[in-house]
């Protein structure tokens, strides 16, 4: 059994690429009159699959014009040092997105700063003081070539 059904998937994706969108523009695009794309909302809402409605800014217009992906290894991998970990970088605004990964590395952040500067400050004075890090290897991005934030939902 599907979780949602054609119009919910196409609720979804008005939501994904505008999510300012009233219930009047939402049931237009979804070809539904304004009652049952209400009651449809609250029920996909009622699910969590909607984990927030946010606004998306334009990183370059405020000044956070460097992106970095950090592969990080610990030097031990205990439990209660991979939790301090993760609980440490939760703390640090700079760092985006944090993945705990199969492979070389034990994690993948995607952390963003103003520049080189604020990037080497952000590193020496954050980063490289949590405990248990071995090794930090930073791959600075020159192009992005895609940015995407909805989901294909099939």
């Amino acid at each position: 059994m599907e979780l949602f059904d054609e119009t919910d998937k196409r609720i979804l994706a008005a939501l994904q690429k505008d999510a300012r969108l009233n219930t009047k523009e939402i049931a237009h695009k979804a070809g539904l009159t304004v009652t049952p794309t209400y009651e449809r909302l609250k029920k996909i809402e009622k699910t969590g699959v909607i984990k927030a409605y946010v606004t998306l800014l334009d990183r370059d217009m405020i000044g956070k014009t460097l992106v970095v992906f950090c592969n990080v290894s610990l030097q031990l991998h205990s439990k209660s040092l991979l939790s301090k970990f993760e609980t440490a970088v939760n703390k640090l605004d700079e760092i985006m997105e944090c993945y705990h990964v199969a492979g070389t590395y034990d994690y993948l952040l995607k952390v963003v700063t103003g520049d080189m500067k604020s990037y080497q400050h952000f590193l020496t004075n954050k980063l490289a003081v949590i405990e248990n890090i071995a090794n930090v290897h930073s791959s600075f991005v020159m192009t992005e070539m895609k940015y995407k934030t909805a989901y294909t939902i099939d």
